[in-house]
Parts: structure tokens; C-alpha cells; sequence
């Protein structure tokens, strides 16, 4: 499939509604668990949502439009999530996280993003050169692999409680990639 903007931008804009929809006020045995030492909890994907929304997607688009491949980004912090969350509960980071999330699409939107610019390049500190096409079609990607991790992490909470029926719900038996 060729990357759409209209598709991407519809996308980015309904994430922070559908996981304020599945998360807010559960309990914390859905939200503050994990699935074992190294991965990470839903209350710790909201913050790394959060730290890519204020250091990771919209930095990058414009350091396309500005700079080009010279010089490369900024390598990001997987671990940045630890700061956005701290001494906050679930809910504040819900709040922060469509704040900043409406943020980036106005500030998106106001690009003018023509054909021409979605094909500006710019140089990632380990992939080497990427197109804003490219970037934009990975933010709202990252959304939904981030949307699978919590469904998934979810699920482990169960993965004793469902007994036999185990062999028949695939989102037990997915490798992970919390870490990741």
C-alpha cells in the first residue's frame, strides 16, 4: 500500500480516544503489570507514547523539511517513558498523551505537506536515509504495534485465569516485543 497522509493523519488522530476508551479507570491489575522482568506495563507504553509525541515524530518531520540528511537525528531514549510517567497516574498520561497528540497533528497539518515535501529526506542515526513519507507511515505504524503490545500485555494477566482455552486465543502464544 502507498503511504497516504489523509490515511495516516485519520489514523494518529484517533489513537488517544480509542486507548482512553480501553484503559481509563480499569484497575491497575490491567495497567501497572507486565509481562515479566524487561518488558513493560500499558502504564509504561503511554509514557513512551508520550515521550515520542514530544521528542521523537514531530521533531523529526521538521528536521526533514529543515536540514535534510545533514546531520543525521537525534538517537531516541527508549527509556525517556520512565520520566513522562512519573508521579502520574494512568489518567494524567491519557490527558498528556492526546494533548500533545492533537498538538502534532495541528502542527502537521500546518506543513503543507505536497507531494514534493513528503519526499524530503533525512538521515536516521541507524537506518541512514529516510523520506518524511516514510517517517509519517512509521508514526502511525508505531501506533498500532504499541496498540497490539497493550492488547497483549492485557492478555498475560489471563494467560492462567482462561485454562484450556489458551491454545485458542493467538494473543497468548505472540512473542513479545515490549522491550523493543
Amino acid at each position: 500500500m502507498e503511504h497516504s497522509l489523509e490515511e495516516t493523519m485519520a489514523l494518529l488522530a484517533r489513537t488517544p480516544r480509542a486507548l482512553n476508551a480501553l484503559l481509563r479507570d480499569l484497575p491497575e491489575a490491567w495497567t501497572l503489570r507486565n509481562e515479566g522482568d524487561g518488558t513493560w506495563s500499558v502504564f509504561d507504553v503511554i509514557g513512551h507514547l508520550i515521550d515520542g509525541e514530544r521528542v521523537n515524530w514531530m521533531l523529526r518531520a521538521k528536521w526533514i523539511l529543515q536540514f535534510g540528511e545533514s546531520p543525521a537525528f537525534e538517537p531516541f531514549d527508549r527509556e525517556g517513558h520512565k520520566r513522562e510517567g512519573a508521579g502520574k497516574s494512568l489518567g494524567e498520561l491519557l490527558d498528556e498523551f492526546a494533548r500533545v497528540r492533537v498538538g502534532n497533528i495541528e502542527e502537521l497539518s500546518r506543513c503543507d505537506l505536497s507531494p514534493e515535501r513528503l519526499s524530503a529526506r533525512g538521515k536516521h542515526p541507524a537506518f541512514g536515509v529516510v523520506t518524511l513519507s516514510q517517517l509519517l507511515a512509521t508514526w502511525a505504524t508505531h501506533d498500532l504495534t504499541h496498540l497490539h503490545q497493550i492488547s497483549r500485555v492485557m492478555a498475560y494477566q489471563n494467560r492462567d485465569a482462561v485454562g484450556p482455552w489458551k491454545q485458542y486465543l493467538g494473543v497468548l502464544r505472540c512473542t513479545g516485543h515490549s522491550g523493543d
